[in-house]
């Protein structure tokens, strides 16, 4: 290994979360590709918006949301 790879960026715990999801959110994109993830995107808030309208499903619905918005950003930018 190079020197470069031996230096990590260390996340801070209180960010692992956000760093995590942010992580998957760029594997997706990867692996699919930006036209993809974009409509997965839409596709996760809008059934995220129909699961928060029911007040039980808005426990799903509300990281649904999240999780399309994040997908269909990475995806445009």
């Amino acid at each position: 290994m190079t020197e470069a790879h031996e230096h990590k960026h260390r996340v801070p715990w209180y960010l692992w979360p956000f760093w995590a999801i942010w992580k998957l959110v760029v594997g997706i994109v990867e692996a699919t590709g930006r036209l993809v993830a974009i409509i997965l995107g839409l596709v996760f808030l809008i059934v995220g918006v129909v699961l928060t309208v029911t007040v039980i499903g808005a426990i799903v619905g509300i990281p649904f949301i999240i999780f399309g918005l994040l997908l269909t950003v990475r995806g445009l930018f």
